[in-house]
């Protein structure tokens, strides 16, 4: 999982559409395989690995998020349109 979610950080970092495409299917097959086991069969080690991936996959939806922004502010400005791409807002009462 861990070399999973380093390969979609590369691909974020590179903007590789295919290479991202490879990496979310790599991270949803080992998540099928991971959802099988029992939290207490896990060990010591398994759990530092567990823990690395969480925390690179945090760090990869962050980067995620901060491409989307990116994305739709400069979608705003070559449309002279803000908002454009946004969904729709939930009102107030």
């Amino acid at each position: 999982m861990v070399a999973a979610l380093d390969a979609e950080r590369q691909a974020l970092a590179a903007m590789n559409i295919d290479a991202l495409v490879l990496a979310t299917g790599d991270k949803q097959r080992l998540c099928a395989a991971l959802e099988g086991h029992a939290a207490n069969d896990v060990d010591a080690e398994c759990r530092g690995l567990l823990e690395a991936a969480r925390h690179q996959n945090e760090v990869n939806r962050k980067v995620r998020n901060l491409l989307a922004a990116n994305v739709a502010a400069r979608l705003d400005a070559l449309t002279r349109s803000p908002g454009l791409y946004t969904g729709p807002r939930a009102r107030t009462a």
